[in-house]
């Protein structure tokens, strides 16, 4: 067995001492809250961007049998108002698996969401989802198989009605 002797030695501990006081980068706000969650964020959601206000992120889940998509919302995030089509059957789940956001219905109070509600949504409901307006927010959106299904994208929530949210 050969040794390195005291100046080789001492050399290889001031380099193992450097990288064992490498810091770890700063986490941004996105990662810190996938951090907390099972199903990953995934990719920015541009298709539907023209949609939404603020930043949502969409990771498939599922895309045979029965969609399946986590869909992320930053904080203030929300969805338009929106009704899913259907003749017969048709609808969405909501499951929240992070974070804190709301559900409403047209002329209902909103509901919050957090880890763990699941939200039945007929067809021809109108209706939004988003963020509460100081938290993350995902949930996983299960489209219900139906009858002529389509998604009719309706005006943005307002403002004045957003800002009552708790």
């Amino acid at each position: 067995m050969t040794q390195a002797g005291w100046p080789k030695g001492w050399a290889v501990f001031r380099l193992a001492k450097e990288v064992w006081n490498e810091t770890e980068p700063e986490l941004t706000e996105k990662d810190k809250y996938q951090n907390t969650i099972f199903f990953p964020i995934g990719e920015p959601n541009k298709s539907y961007a023209q949609y939404f206000v603020g930043q949502s992120y969409l990771a498939p889940l599922s895309t045979e049998q029965v969609t399946m998509f986590n869909v992320t919302f930053e904080p203030g995030c929300r969805n338009n108002w929106h009704t899913h089509r259907a003749v017969s059957g048709g609808g969405q789940m909501l499951i929240c698996v992070g974070g804190r956001g709301y559900y409403q219905e047209w002329g209902k109070d909103p509901v919050l969401m957090t880890p763990g509600t699941v939200i039945n949504i007929p067809a021809n409901v109108k209706h939004w989802h988003g963020a509460a307006p100081d938290s993350w927010f995902s949930h996983i959106a299960v489209e219900v198989p139906g009858e002529s299904g389509s998604s009719e994208w309706h005006e943005p929530v307002s403002d004045e009605d957003y800002v009552k949210l708790k």
